[in-house]
Order: structure tokens, then sequence, then C-alpha cells
């Protein structure tokens, strides 16, 4: 690894001494030292390299709302537990825990061979191991309402009557204490946003500890030029060891590039310049996937390509409150024509012919099967119940409702496009709004359309996350509630769930929720996503999960 840390030092260098408008002319010649050390170099072979069209904001995991900095500080830092690819909460550096009779105290024994990268901020020495006070730091940290971190609400349910609820009983045990009972609370505490952060390098870094990250991970930080390129090296003294107890990783390092144009990552693909894709663009979508949503033929000896289900689901969004100004006279305050545009949907037909099958037709609700199977909401196609439950509604064959829009953005006006055809077949006039992205997100986070494409994607793996869409007190713009649904009922048994100790008692009112929520059409899930990763074939032990997130550490690449 000495060749990275010469190329990386040298460019540091190098770029200190330059006024910023000369910097990026000077990058170039970085990056050239850096391809030249690296092609001389044996070593350049067990360097993982990815491209992110999005950009990375923030190495801070405090900021980790993204998907694309959720992969990035993965790789740098630990929580106290994990998630693994069957969505159980695992240890990490927690090695076991235990949680109090009455659901309210969880208590974590942390494991003693567990270091922070190394840092000439750590004042005993260079390395300095994790105690249950650097957890304590780092949780009051994220609810401290001066960081602005919108990993906040994760402890919305901590008793922060005392030390913010959170306790470090000695070095290596730590308590959370709660004020009720919450049974998706572990679960949470596998976001980013839980992941351990050193005292001494954060606040001697303050807003800039966003690009001077410190954490326990398998991988630490080296260089990043911004918007160019991010550079971590193989952590030496990673905690953690394969199963025959070799050093983990296995990989030297890893590159992500900034390229925007997605084509371009398509091409580095082919080209081997890029080791993994992941998603697929409509515009090269035919040329990789069958319509079965398989790898063509002419592709299978350049890359794997794997997938599974995501926790997302895709769905159309009615405002249904009568007191908001869109929807005061909206016909969609009336179920039966929301449920009519439901019945005119073939869903199946359109996840095949919009997206070569690499989702799944959303027939159980809108929780995804991997978080609760409800085989008894299978929701079908059928023209003619359409055509009955508007008619029912008062507007027969379509008659007398009026024209409406349905607000989207341009990844997926193909989708609504199709919708609109759909429903011109039962009577209805339908204009489709592309919207900007960020526009398209604070009108509907402010309650301002009527009608609108929208996705959820969990932030951690329980059905409450999806389910918490629905509360009374969640509507936006102070919650994700965007179609304004109330039902006290729900708001009763959303309680009840979330409270109870017995996991077959929350699994019954989940699914007496879903049932309440799908007879009553406050939105109709359209597909639940799917994870879609285009490896190369120089790439082993690879493995994907519902949550879409990237572990490096046991990755080998062939050399």
């Amino acid at each position: 690894m000495k060749f990275f840390a010469r190329c990386n030092e040298y460019g540091n260098i190098l770029l200190s001494t330059f006024e910023p408008n000369m910097k990026f002319i000077l990058y170039i010649y970085v990056i050239l030292i850096f391809v030249g050390c690296s092609v001389s170099h044996s070593d350049e072979s067990n360097v993982f390299r990815y491209n992110e069209s999005n950009g990375i904001t923030s190495l801070d995991p405090a900021f980790a709302r993204d998907l694309e900095i959720m992969w990035a500080t993965n790789q740098i830092f630990d929580g106290l537990v994990e998630m693994n690819e069957n969505l159980d909460v695992v240890p990490c550096i927690a090695k076991s825990w235990s949680i109090s009779e009455d659901g309210k105290t969880y208590t974590f024994i942390l494991r003693d061979s567990v270091y922070f990268h190394s840092s000439p901020l750590f004042t005993d020495s260079i390395n300095r191991k994790v105690t249950a006070h650097d957890f304590v730091y780092s949780f009051s940290r994220i609810i401290n309402p001066s960081l602005a971190s919108p990993g906040s609400w994760i402890f919305s349910k901590v008793d922060t009557s005392n030390n913010n609820g959170f306790e470090a009983i000695n070095d290596s045990t730590f308590s959370i204490h709660l004020k009720n009972p919450f049974q998706p609370f572990l679960g949470m505490l596998t976001m980013q946003y839980c992941n351990v952060v050193p005292k001494e390098v954060v606040e001697h870094y303050g807003a800039d500890f966003r690009s001077h990250p410190i954490g326990t991970g398998p991988f630490k930080f080296a260089f990043w030029y911004e918007n160019i390129a991010l550079v971590f090296h193989k952590n030496q003294n990673f905690w953690q060891k394969d199963e025959s107890g070799n050093a983990l990783p296995y990989l030297d390092a890893i590159k992500i590039d900034f390229v925007k144009d997605m084509s371009v990552e398509y091409q580095g693909l082919l080209m081997n310049k890029y080791d993994f894709m992941s998603g697929i663009h409509n515009s090269y979508k035919d040329e990789l996937l069958s319509t079965q949503g398989e790898l063509n033929d002419a592709y299978k000896d350049k890359f794997t390509f794997y997938k599974m289900p995501f926790i997302k689901t895709d769905y159309i969004g009615f405002m249904i409150d009568p007191n908001s100004e869109v929807a005061s006279t909206s016909p969609f305050l009336n179920n039966k024509v929301r449920k009519a545009i439901e019945y005119a949907i073939d869903k199946k037909e359109m996840v095949r012919y919009l997206r070569n099958n690499t989702v799944v037709a959303a027939e159980q609700g809108f929780i995804p099967p991997g978080l609760l199977v409800e085989d008894s909401l299978l929701s079908e196609f059928n023209i003619q119940k359409a055509m009955n439950l508007l008619s029912e509604a008062g507007y027969p064959n379509g008659k007398g409702l009026p024209e409406f829009t349905i607000s989207t953005t341009g990844d997926y006006a193909d989708l609504i496009e199709y919708i609109q055809h759909s429903l011109n077949k039962i009577g209805l006039k339908v204009k489709v709004q592309v919207m900007q992205g960020g526009t398209f997100r604070e009108a509907t986070s402010k309650g301002q359309l009527a009608v609108f494409r929208k996705s959820w994607l969990a932030d951690y793996a329980d059905a409450e996350n999806f389910f918490s869409l629905f509360l009374t007190e969640n509507f936006c713009p102070d919650g994700p509630n965007y179609c304004h649904y109330s039902n006290k009922e729900f708001d009763i048994l959303y309680n009840k769930a979330i409270s109870t100790t017995s996991e077959e008692e929350r699994n019954a009112l989940y699914k007496e929720m879903n049932r309440l929520i799908s007879a009553e059409t406050p939105m109709i899930p359209l597909y639940y996503d799917q994870v879609s990763h285009f490896v190369s074939k120089s790439i082993e032990n690879w493995h994907i999960n519902p949550i879409n997130l990237i572990d490096l550490k046991k990755v080998r690449k062939m050399r």
C-alpha cells in the first residue's frame, strides 16, 4: 500500500500550494501521478472501482441520509449492531445485548478489540480503543439541535430526562433508556446515523469532519477531491477476521468516481473501468436484460447480474384531506374512485414492458413481501370492476369526472404515461405533469399535489417504517404522511403494535393495519422495487441485501 500513500502525500502537498482556480488543472496531474503509480505496481489490481453519478456531499455518518453516502460511510464506520442479508440484526462492535423485561432499557456489551483509525489527534496513542463513552458522545451528538442531523428522529423514543438517555456503565457496557417500549428500535440502530465517531477528531474539525472522517471500519479515508474522485485505503488494523482467522478486508483500496453521465458509467462497466454498477437506466435496459429481467447472453461473460427484493415501494398517492386546498372538492375524496383507478392498472404488464420485470408488481398491499407476507390482499387488474365502481361513485363511464393531473419526475414519466393510457380506457382524462426533482419533492412534502407518483424506501427493516406514512400525527409537512390519511382505528392499532413485546401479536396487528390501508386506498402501490447489481467477473464474495447496502470487507478481486 506504500504506493497509494506516496501518491496521496504528493498530491496533497502540491494541491496545498496552488490557488483554488488552479487546483482543478493540477488535479489532472495528481490523477496521472496516481495512475502512474498504480499501473507500475501490482497492487492496483486489488482496487475496487465504481462510479457514483449522484455525488457525495458528506462522509459524516450523522448526515448519511442518501444511499450514496450510506455506501461510503459503511466502509469507514461501524455501529453497535448491523443488518445481515436476511434482515436479521447481528452483532458488530457490540458482541451481545439484552433488553429489559419492560422493553425500555437496551444494554450492550462492547468488544475490547475495536480501535479507531490512526490519528495524531489521539493524545495517548495514534490508535485508540472504542469505549461505551464514545457511543454516549456519538448518540448525544446526533440529537444535538445545533448539528441538525437528519437522523435525530431515530432517538425520539429515548428518555432524554437523564443524560440524554445514554449511559456508559463502564468502558465496555453501554445502555439506552426509552420512554416506552418500541420494538423496532434495535433495527433502527443498524442505520449509518448510529455509527461511532471519536470526540477528539470531531471536535477538532467541527463541520469539516465531513471530509476528515475517522471510524473503525474496514477502510480508512485517504483522499477526496470533491466531484472528481474519492479513495479509501485498507485499514490494516481492522478488528474483524474471516471464518479462517484471516485479516479483513481483502481489498487494498476503493476508488469512487463522480461522473454524472450514467451512460459513461455503463460504458465504464463494459470496458472494465468499473467493477460494479447499481440499478439500470431505461436507455440501456433492453440491451442488458430480457423482457423477463434476465441478463442477455451477450453480457454473461462480462459481468454477473445479482438481484433480490428491495424494501421499497413505488406508489400513486392521493391527497385525501378535505381541509387541503388541493383536495377540498376533489373526486378522490371518494374511495370508490381511487379503488377504480387501481383496478384499471395492469401492474404485471406495466412492470414487464416498462421495467423488464426488474421490479415486482405490487399485489400484496403497500408493505413489501420481505417485511410482511399478506396473500389475502391480492390486487387484480379488472376493468369491469373499475367501471362498476365509477358508476357507483356517480361517474358512469367516467362521465362527470373532471380531468386531473398526475405529477411525477422525468425518470418516471413513462410509468405515468402508461397509467394515463390505462385510465383513458375507462373514460378518465388524465394529464401528466413532469417536474424537476427538487421542485417535486418540495411540493409533495408541503401537500401541494392532488395526485402524485412517489416511493418509500425503508430506513430500517421493519414494517413499522412503512406504516408510519399513515399516522395522523405524521401529516406533511411535519411528517411523511403525504396523503393526509387519517383513521383513528389505524392509529390505535399502530400504537399497540409498536408497544407490544410479542412478535406474534405485533405481526397480527401489522396485517390488520395493512388490510385497513388497502381497503381505504389512500395510495395505489404500483410495484416493489428490486436491488439490481451488475458486477465484474473479477469480483468474488459479492453479497446483496434487501436494504441495498454495499459491504466490501469480504469482497475479493481476482488478479
